[in-house]
Formats: C-alpha cells, sequence, structure tokens
C-alpha cells in the first residue's frame, strides 16, 4: 500500500516564526517605528531628546511613546499632526525651547497627558480651550515667558482633573478666575513675579487668595484698597 506524501514542516515553523517575529514588532513600538535622530528612546516608552540644539519637533517618534522631554533645545512649534499621534502620552515638558503660540487644535489627542511644562518660552497669549483637550491633565507649568499677558477666562475650564497651576514670571496684569474657581480638585496655583494691576479687575482674584491663601504659592503682601482687600503677588 502506498502511503500519500507527508506535508514538510518547513513552511509550517518558517509560517510561526514570522507571526512571532511580528508580534514582538507590533508589541515594541521603539523597535516598530525607531527613535528621533539625537535623541534616546528607552523601554519604558521615555524618549528623551533635550540639550540636542533642536530647532524642529523630532520626528519618527515612537507611537507609543509615554514620555517625552524636549526640554532646553530652540524649537519653534509644536506640529499638531505630529504630536496628536502620540495618544499615550502622559508627561511632555516643552520648557525652555522658542515657543510662541499654542491652541486647541495642538493638544487635541492627548487625552492621557498628565504632566505639561511649557515654562520658559516666547507665549504671548493663552486662547479659549487651549488646554481643553486635556482631560487627564493633573499639573500645568507655564512659567517665565515674558511676554505672556493674556490668559482667556476659559483657557482652563475643561481641566476638571487640574491640581497644580504654576503662571508665576510672566507678564500677566489681570486673571478673570471664574474657570479656576470651579476646578475642585486645584490645591496649587503659582502667581507670583507677574506685574499685577491694582485696581478691580482683579478684585476676584485678590478675594479668592484671601480666602484660600493654602492654594497660592510664593509670598502674598496686602497692599492699596480694593475693597479693604488689595494683593500684590511677589
Amino acid at each position: 500500500m502506498r502511503l500519500a506524501p507527508q506535508p514538510s514542516a518547513h513552511p509550517l515553523r518558517l509560517i510561526v516564526l514570522l507571526l512571532v517575529l511580528l508580534a514582538e514588532v507590533f508589541a515594541s513600538p521603539v523597535l516598530s517605528t525607531g527613535c528621533p535622530d539625537r535623541c534616546v528612546c528607552d523601554d519604558q516608552l521615555v524618549v528623551q531628546c533635550a540639550d540636542q540644539h533642536l530647532t524642529a519637533f523630532p520626528v519618527n517618534l515612537p507611537l507609543a511613546t509615554r514620555q517625552l522631554i524636549i526640554s532646553n533645545n530652540r524649537i519653534k512649534e509644536l506640529p499638531a499632526l505630529a504630536l496628536n499621534y502620540l495618544s499615550d502620552l502622559v508627561y511632555l515638558d516643552c520648557s525652555n525651547n522658542s515657543l510662541s503660540e499654542i491652541s486647541e487644535s495642538t493638544f487635541g489627542n492627548l487625552r492621557k497627558l498628565a504632566y505639561l511644562d511649557l515654562s520658559f518660552n516666547t507665549l504671548s497669549s493663552i486662547e479659549d480651550r487651549t488646554f481643553g483637550p486635556l482631560s487627564s491633565l493633573v499639573m500645568l507649568r507655564m512659567t517665565d515667558n515674558p511676554g505672556l499677558s493674556h490668559i482667556h477666562p476659559d483657557a482652563f475650564s475643561e481641566n476638571a482633573a487640574l491640581q497644580v497651576l504654576d503662571v508665576s514670571r510672566n507678564n500677566l496684569t489681570s486673571l478673570n478666575i471664574t474657570s479656576l474657581i470651579a476646578l475642585s480638585a486645584l490645591r496649587s496655583v503659582g502667581l507670583s513675579g507677574n506685574p499685577w494691576s491694582c485696581d478691580c479687575d482683579n478684585e476676584d482674584l485678590c478675594l479668592w487668595v484671601h480666602l484660600e491663601g493654602f492654594k497660592f504659592q510664593g509670598s502674598v503682601i496686602y497692599r492699596g484698597n480694593i475693597s479693604h482687600t488689595t494683593i500684590l503677588f511677589l
């Protein structure tokens, strides 16, 4: 009796090996999408690009990056398209760059972002809903922007998770606190080093600081008279 020929096991083994390799590649976004030039990517999905004299936002970032540090460069723009591919991002440090403008579209898909540092840049204005998409934002540092003179009253209105906000050492003369008062999680606010105006535009701000002074960082000195409670932030 003639036996039917048995199929070779070699093609099957090759298919299994190929599937395993593909699974490993897709499970490791650092391997599948590479790492930007002059940056370091580790297996914890942290991309470190600080102090690299970059003039543009790094390209070829791992899609599953969770921490991105681009501080101490000369980056002028955060491109919305590239940044919003990083939907798993939880930590973004953009401090000490040359950023002059951000908008709602900049952070449109970063719903997991918990920490954002925009300090030591050249921002001049924060418009309505700039941080609106950042529903998980816990800490926002936006200090030392010498030209930052305007923050829209609703800039933080949708950041219900926000606990720490620092806008110290900018060029703010007034701040509408309507949306800030509604943030029940907010526990620390930095306001020092701004040229605050001692007029009625800041009456609500002064009263808020007077009633909840434990939230505020830096020295607070009472001076002048706005309904008997004028506050100068140093």
